[in-house]
């Protein structure tokens, strides 16, 4: 069994589950009392997403990163559909874009502006037009820009081109008809060449998306398959569902033969959905029970037993949807290796929870952070629907190296010095370290730089305010933000005096070294 092993060594053994203290949590969010098995919550560096409560249509919520605390009541909505929301993804190459898909038989896909909301959003971007009955599911492509799946309970998967300028798109690329009943989950591999469905029917399959053909297809009678997930590069697959006894159970298969599962073990007799999670850069699997608080973590090895049981993250509140932050969204420097938001409804509240790896240094820690995916797309749709085939674009996650984010972000809110040039390189960069920004041969006297601050787009001046951007980090609602924002301009302060007196202490050298050579006859 998985349950016991025996002496093993791993860097994993100690990963513990920590929540989020009251005031990091996001309170008073109007969560949906929905009954279809999704994740209700969409997470990117810079927003989260929640599908709410509401009367008349569907709507759902798109609230700052950092803007936690109390909602307030009347925070504006997107709310285009005209049936209940059932799934909400956010790009994975455009933190500002999201799609998402309805009861009313459509997938629309928003903009999302980069200042604070100050009215509903009800105006989508495009609206995808092909489904008969209502679409249950969305999926982006993992290395593609712009290619979109949806499934609905037409039982068909359609497959969406977005690169072109219609705001109404009404022909799919390509519809997969292969299944006899409503696909309840759709999961990649890691270069998006092939597609692993579960069906009602109880069937795995995996589909080769643009030919539309099925490669492999299990029709194993003891496993109830509820939802299925590519593990990587491993080659294999995971899924979560119901054994003949009604007891929840997980079960991994091999992509290549999916007659017999390689492991089949049952967990609880609860009646919750199960969703998997995979790491592929740490190897570790995390199953999330719906109706409890549970998380099991495991972690995952090519060779037998194949799955290793780590540890159990308990709560006593229950979670019916969650969200997972993506890898560039971490605090690397608090050794976070994983952050969900798990959705609370019998208390309207949205709670971060972070699974941290204990390690005593404060510095990067390069072997729990290997490269992972980055936020710019390895191939063009068209390149795709011709028949490429391309990995994701790796990144390191180590503070100042290189591109994190899909789009710019500054590593405190505070500098408000921007310029034409700067936004530029960030936007192409990532972050950048705060001493990077400070180099004498890149600032400009004061008086230019507050001309080309005046320059700034209207939307750009609209996120400034007291001080710093209203969209990296809101207005401070409590004493203890505030408190916590004193202090960290104090850090920043004394981060610049040292860099102050660090180029002092150089000009001297310089000095002292051209005295030297004025005074020296032997150099002449």
């Amino acid at each position: 069994m998985s349950w016991h092993p025996q002496y093993r060594s791993s860097k994993f053994r100690h990963v513990y589950g920590k929540a989020a203290s009251k005031e990091k949590c996001y309170d008073c969010v109007p969560i949906t009392r929905n009954v279809h098995d999704n994740h209700f919550c969409a997470v990117n560096p810079h927003f989260i997403a929640v599908v709410t409560e509401c009367a008349g249509g569907g709507a759902f919520l798109v609230i700052p990163i950092h803007q936690t605390g109390k909602l307030d009541p009347h925070y504006p909505k997107i709310c285009g559909h005209k049936g209940n929301v059932l799934d909400i993804k956010w790009n994975p190459f455009n933190d500002f874009v999201i799609a998402s898909c309805s009861e009313d038989a459509t997938v629309k896909i928003w903009d999302i502006p980069k200042h604070l909301l100050t009215r509903n959003i009800t105006s989508p971007k495009k609206e995808l037009l092909g489904h008969v009955r209502r679409v249950g599911l969305i999926e982006w492509h993992p290395t593609a820009n712009n290619i979109l799946f949806s499934s609905g309970y037409d039982y068909k998967i359609m497959i969406w081109n977005l690169d072109t300028k219609e705001a109404v798109i009404s022909n799919p690329v390509k519809i997969l008809d292969a299944h006899k009943d409503v696909v309840l989950s759709m999961s990649f591999n890691t270069d998006g060449s092939l597609l692993a469905t579960a069906c009602r029917d109880r069937k795995i399959r995996l589909i080769d998306p643009r030919a539309g053909t099925v490669l492999q297809e299990a029709s194993y009678k003891s496993h109830r398959v509820n939802k299925v997930l590519f593990l990587g590069n491993m080659k294999k697959l995971f899924s979560t569902g119901t054994s003949r006894w009604n007891n929840r159970q997980i079960a991994l298969w091999d992509q290549n033969d999916l007659s017999v599962p390689l492991l089949e073990e049952d967990l609880d007799g609860s009646s919750g959905l199960l969703f998997p999670f995979y790491d592929s850069d740490t190897h570790m699997l995390y199953v999330v029970g719906k109706g409890d608080g549970n998380i099991r973590y495991y972690e995952i090895s090519p060779e037998k037993p194949y799955l290793n049981y780590l540890m159990e993250y308990r709560s006593p509140l229950p979670q019916k949807g969650i969200g997972m932050m993506p890898k560039r969204g971490l605090e690397v420097s608090a050794c976070e290796i994983f952050r969900f938001y798990k959705l609370i409804p019998t208390k309207s509240l949205i709670e971060p929870i972070s699974m941290i790896v204990p390690r005593r240094s404060e510095s990067y820690q390069e072997d729990i952070y290997p490269l992972t995916t980055g936020a710019q797309p390895a191939l063009t749709a068209q390149e795709w629907l011709n028949g490429v085939n391309k990995g994701p674009l790796l990144v390191s996650l180590r503070p100042g190296s290189g591109a994190v984010n899909s789009l710019p972000q500054f590593l405190e809110p505070e500098p408000l010095m921007k310029t034409t040039d700067l936004s530029q390189h960030q936007g192409q960069e990532g972050r950048m370290p705060l001493e990077d920004m400070q180099k004498p041969s890149e600032m400009k006297d004061s008086r230019k730089q507050l001309k080309v601050e005046e320059k700034l787009p209207k939307n750009e001046q609209m996120r400034l305010s007291n001080g710093f951007d209203i969209f990296e980090c809101p207005p401070p609602k409590t004493e203890n933000e505030l408190l916590q924002m004193f202090y960290r301009q104090q850090e920043e302060i004394r981060r610049l005096r040292e860099l102050v007196n660090q180029r002092d202490v150089q000009i001297k050298q310089l000095e002292l070294e051209l005295r030297n050579l004025c005074m020296d006859p032997g150099s002449y």
